[in-house]
């Protein structure tokens, strides 16, 4: 079912809410706050590369408690091991069977900090659970619940001792982006309140983590009509046959751009997808899922440059087909 323009203003209210009360304690960062926003309700998962200190974990504690929800933060190093990801199995001796101790990926919103410093072994312990919102040890599976939101950082700057994403994992993440410090109205309101330590804690809770699971439910039911879904093939198909690419935009890639619109337009208070909103959302999408041919990238081919010659390139649609 359609979701109708009376739960499309519900969502866009209950949307702004949220982004007000995790605004409180990550200052002057509203799209991103936002985008990552998007991503939870879209069921996604958020890659931020960005130095360190310009406030990850802030946002990831925000999150949590203006959604009433958990959260777990993994310091990935490389003697991490997978078992210290997704929890383990021991045998207790007066019970006289094997229970299975959680780990932290078992929380609303988990924060992968420096997941490039641990090994690809254990980087991909989480490639299940960014899919499937499971964890399978020893062939039993382990729900995590719902939300789900995983926020994964990596420094840009810092190389030595790091092992790259494979493409694989970085296709799993709905989006990429970057904090980035503040201006300088933000910074000053953030020096003016350093003696609180920990600006999330004193957030309150806006909605219930049933609520957001709901929510997201409900996002999934925004309409999307078929020229839409024409356009965004073709801007991938276009992205896999750019000759600057040896890897373009995946199904997957496709199919997350879709979801995270969906939200975008009904935290606008549509229940139809506009082309715009793919516009809007085709960067933090697409960009980090480009790999781009050595030689062409010596010449100084960039993924943005690539993906603004697409949108240029590919025709949006000027009309659509009223939701039901």
């Amino acid at each position: 079912m359609t979701m109708t323009p009376e739960q499309a203003i519900w969502f866009a209210d209950s949307f702004s809410r949220l982004a007000d009360n995790v605004s409180k304690a990550v200052l002057g960062k509203t799209e991103v706050v936002r985008l990552a926003l998007t991503t939870m309700l879209a069921e996604g998962h958020l890659l931020l590369e960005d130095a360190p200190g310009t406030g990850k974990t802030s946002l990831a504690k925000a999150i949590a408690a203006t959604v009433q929800g958990t959260h777990n933060r993994i310091q990935f190093t490389p003697d991490l091991l997978p078992s210290d990801v997704t929890g383990i199995t021991i045998y207790d001796q007066k019970a006289g069977k094997f229970e299975f101790h959680r780990g932290p990926v078992f929380a609303s919103i988990v924060l992968a900090d420096e997941i490039n410093r641990a090994s690809p072994k254990t980087q991909s312990a989480l490639l299940e659970v960014m899919e499937e919102s499971r964890v399978t040890v020893d062939g039993v599976g382990h729900e995590v619940g719902r939300p789900f939101l995983v926020i994964a950082t990596q420094n840009p700057i810092e190389q030595a001792g790091t092992y790259k994403l494979p493409e694989a994992q970085l296709d799993r993440f709905m989006m990429k982006t970057s904090i980035g410090y503040p201006d300088l109205v933000a910074a000053e309101q953030i020096l003016a309140g350093v003696s609180d330590r920990n600006p999330s804690a004193s957030l309150s809770a806006v909605i219930t983590t049933t609520a957001v699971a709901d929510m997201a439910t409900l996002g999934a039911s925004v309409h999307v009509d078929s020229a839409i879904l024409r356009y965004v093939a073709q801007l991938a198909e276009d992205t896999r046959n750019a000759p600057e690419t040896r890897l373009g935009v995946s199904v997957r890639g496709s199919m997350s751009l879709i979801r995270a619109a969906k939200v975008w337009a009904a935290a606008q208070g549509r229940n139809f997808v506009l082309p715009d909103d793919i516009k809007q959302l085709a960067a933090p999408v697409w960009l980090h899922r480009f790999v781009l041919d050595a030689e062409a990238e010596f010449a100084g081919a960039t993924p943005e440059k690539i993906l603004a010659r697409v949108l240029a390139d590919v025709a949006a649609p000027q009309s659509r087909q009223p939701a039901a």
